[in-house]
């Protein structure tokens, strides 16, 4: 009698494993460890990212759940500075629990030069991190020191997780609710960029490797079709609109945005604009009319030291009626926290160049790149409006008195006649340009043709500092 054996199972790859993670994320066929695998808790490797080298590290969820302990963490510092020594990219994968508990103040030690390392190659190389599980304790503060911060589904990021929260203060929380995309990308601000899977965080964190690792040059323009970026606003100046389709439509093709859901009312992007990365920070009239508040501002300040810092030539689209007024601003730091924008565009030596498409008003006008900050460009298009605040608002102030003594059947008419004659003394952008805030006024069909001479002409820089998460 002949025995049959059942064909043996096939074992179901752990999706966890961090050999799988970093081949996923290398280009096919490129993936090199950087040291054996071993029971660390780490492991590092090099490879090409659409073609450009960069050194990636995973930590290992497989073995204690990824905590890093002394020699793990040894790896992840060695591949940060292999990486700083051959100045390519550096990328974390992250899915870890903290330090390792047996390990005690050894690994807490360790863990601690993981973050000085981060600190050194700071604003010197492109540091990715993507997070695929819970980076929570000392894990936590490895993706919040990086750059760029992608997360996927079950991404979470947490300096104490819920049982501690719920021992200490009684809250009731679970771990997404804690530290998940929604929290991180909408509220926190930590994640830059959130992803649907854990492939697409993947490929996300290679577009990001790509765009500031071959930045590429700017090519000519000529031949191109003009490109009426005006017919995308309304008809009526004071109606909203999402200025997301003037970026797309201004760039080779959609941006790599980052914090999208994260203040809103600025808009901070990665693309190409003639084949090569630049960086767009604009207003976006849709969202709190376009106004600056304290998160936005510091949002755009630590894109532009990023840009600065990498080399990276910036395009500011303006459309701002100001910095939004009330008690919690004030409370809030809007002041100290709008002064790094101020600072920010200030420091920068990359090229920069300013479009104001409808109005730029008040302390808001200074803080988007204006000339006194040392922008390299400034255009505006016609009807453009470049004031301390709107015409009609400054005659409410100016005129008070005319106006309160007007006639109540007339006042309308006088408030708008007061207003059209401000405006062609103070708020037009004819007078902005008089005097050298606004360097042109450029037709809409042209405005790329333009942006792209005005970066391809001025000498390339790059920023030597940090980069601080502000």
């Amino acid at each position: 009698m002949t025995t049959v054996h059942p064909a043996p199972t096939a074992v179901e790859p752990d999706p966890r494993d961090p050999e799988d993670r970093l081949a996923r994320f290398f280009d096919p066929g490129t993936m090199q460890l950087l040291m054996p695998r071993d029971t660390s808790g780490a492991l590092a490797a090099r490879g090409q990212v659409q073609g450009s080298p960069a050194i990636a590290y995973c930590t290992d969820a497989t073995i204690m759940g990824g905590a890093m302990g002394v020699d793990g963490c040894r790896h992840i510092v060695d591949a940060i500075d292999t990486a700083l020594r051959e100045h390519v990219p550096v990328v974390g994968i992250w899915h870890s629990g903290g330090a390792r508990l047996a390990e005690g103040v050894t690994a807490l030690h360790a863990v601690g030069e993981v973050f000085a390392g981060m600190i050194r190659a700071s604003g010197r190389i492109p540091q990715i991190s993507v997070v695929l599980g819970p980076a929570a304790g000392g894990a936590a503060y490895g993706p919040a020191l990086t750059d760029l911060v992608v997360m996927g589904p079950l991404g979470r990021v947490f300096v104490t997780g819920p049982d501690v929260v719920r021992s200490v203060t009684g809250e009731q929380v679970d771990m997404e609710a804690l530290g998940g995309p929604d929290t991180h990308g909408r509220r926190s601000g930590v994640v830059h960029i959130v992803t649907d899977t854990e492939q697409s965080a993947l490929d996300t964190a290679r577009e990001a490797v790509d765009l500031l690792a071959a930045q590429g040059t700017f090519a000519g323009t000529e031949g191109e079709a003009d490109v009426d970026l005006a017919a995308m606003l309304p008809e009526a100046k004071q109606r909203a609109y999402d200025v997301k389709p003037m970026i797309t439509a201004l760039l080779d093709g959609p941006p790599l945005e980052l914090q999208s859901r994260y203040a809103p009312n600025v808009i901070t992007a990665l693309g190409r604009l003639a084949g090569r990365t630049v960086g767009v920070v604009a207003n976006n009239p849709l969202r709190l009319g376009g106004c600056l508040d304290s998160p936005s501002a510091e949002k755009a300040a630590r894109f532009v030291r990023m840009c600065d810092a990498f080399g990276v030539p910036l395009v500011v689209l303006v459309d701002v009626p100001g910095y939004l007024p009330g008690v919690g601003q004030e409370w809030d730091g809007v002041v100290r926290r709008g002064a790094k924008l101020l600072h920010a565009f200030a420091e920068a030596v990359v090229p920069r160049v300013t479009l104001v498409t409808r109005k730029s008003y008040g302390g808001a006008y200074i803080a988007m790149n204006a000339r006194s900050l040392g922008a390299t460009a400034v255009y505006a298009w016609p009807g453009a409006e470049v004031a301390v605040m709107g015409a009609k608002a400054a005659v409410g102030i100016l005129h008070r008195k005319k106006l309160a003594a007007a006639q109540p059947g007339e006042r309308e008419a006088l408030h708008a006649q007061l207003a059209l004659e401000h405006e062609r003394i103070a708020g037009g952008v004819a007078r902005a340009r008089e005097i050298g805030v606004v360097d042109d006024v450029v037709e809409p069909a042209q405005t790329r043709k333009r942006l792209v001479a005005a970066l391809a002409a001025a000498p390339a820089g790059r920023g030597a500092h940090g980069n601080i998460p502000l």
